[in-house]
């Protein structure tokens, strides 16, 4: 039984091996990624050497439960804890996305609906600023657009966490929020206090550390550079600052327009276009393994969601994992754990019935 941990116990002792070597912090990057892989590690190691202790201790008062009371009622406790143990090291057996413990750039962007659709997009964008406060996570505003009432047309926000633990990592939180949110509500433009349906788009993408790790050719890139504007085309200054980097071989296309130079709209663009190409290259693996995966925003189509948001009911509910409260109120205030938590859930039901609902 779990034949298979011992190939994991000996990747996480030669792991240690190399993060007890000084040298292999003059790698930052190498050693970011020993880091994260270790710390995944380290759950499987000790719930197998819990369960392992626990067979042993059960072993031992099989065999002295004739002799003593006090041994065949451990035998009974130990009986009834271990298969949840077990359970435990099965589910963490379960393979995980690589890119769980990485910290994230999130996109918002309005979709149908005019400026609704960009108030919208705002909201979404304070409710996960106050999600990341609710966990200690730092998040940095790297680019926005916004509408002539305040709203965002489209936004770009770093997020980054504290903990190596794959777990515990902001992709691993985030990455279900991905897809089309529709809400329903009057809109401030509505006059006559009629519910309108609008919706907006998330994309999380996971960040890359080094820029090493995304290979990318000077040829592969053509950079525009043009004035930056504001609201209603109000010019924001009075030089080519703005930058359109487009990466040629995927059509990715980055635009960065916030930051005061051009060089620093440079370097804001190639951070987000390391992280769309990550992605890319992610996806064309799940292809290449018969394990496409679902476009997170495929349209902007009020139809496309994964979400929705009634105000007038202050009712949310998911699309995908049946979730529902009417608790609307709290979620957009970043009370976002419930339903993160029935996407997770979700996810690692399926993970677990793509092997067959068997790892051991």
């Amino acid at each position: 039984m779990f034949e298979s941990v011992q190939g994991l116990l000996d990747e996480h002792a030669a792991i240690q091996a190399q993060l007890s070597d000084p040298a292999v912090y003059q790698d930052q990057a190498l050693a970011r990624k020993l880091g994260r892989r270790s710390a995944q590690l380290n759950g499987i190691v000790e719930a197998y050497k819990r369960w392992s202790q626990m067979n042993d201790d059960l072993e031992t008062a099989r065999e002295m439960a004739d002799e003593d009371p006090d041994f065949a009622e451990e035998v009974a406790t130990l009986e009834e804890t271990l298969p949840a143990v077990a359970e435990k090291l099965r589910r963490l057996l379960i393979p995980r996305d690589p890119n769980d413990a990485r910290d994230v750039i999130l996109e918002v962007k309005g979709g149908e609906g005019g400026d609704e659709a960009a108030l919208f997009a705002a909201d979404l964008l304070r409710m996960y600023t106050r999600y990341a406060e609710h966990m200690g996570w730092k998040v940095e505003m790297i680019s926005f657009n916004e509408s002539d009432l305040g709203g965002y047309k489209d936004a770009q926000v770093a997020i980054k966490g504290k903990s190596n633990d794959p777990a515990q990592g902001v992709y691993a939180h985030l990455k279900f929020e991905g897809g089309v949110h529709r809400v329903q509500r009057v809109p401030q433009t509505e006059s006559q206090g009629r519910i309108h349906t609008s919706a907006a788009g998330v994309l999380v993408l996971p960040e890359v550390d080094e820029p090493e790790e995304v290979d990318i050719h000077a040829n592969d890139l053509k950079v525009d550079v043009y004035r930056s504007s504001g609201p209603g085309g109000q010019s924001v200054n009075t030089t080519d600052s703005a930058v359109r980097v487009t990466h040629i071989p995927t059509g990715i296309v980055v635009a960065m327009q916030n930051e005061k130079s051009q060089i620093q709209n440079r370097e804001a663009a190639m951070r987000v276009l390391r992280s769309r190409l990550l992605a890319h290259q992610q996806a064309i693996i799940d292809a290449e393994n018969s394990d496409i995966r679902k476009s997170q925003v495929r349209t902007m189509d009020r139809s496309e969601r994964i979400r929705t948001y009634n105000y007038p009911e202050n009712r949310i509910a998911d699309h995908r994992t049946g979730y529902k409260a009417y608790n609307l109120d709290a979620v957009m205030n970043g009370e976002l754990e419930p339903l993160i938590t029935s996407c997770i859930e979700l996810d690692e039901k399926q993970r677990l019935d793509a092997i067959g609902g068997d790892k051991d």
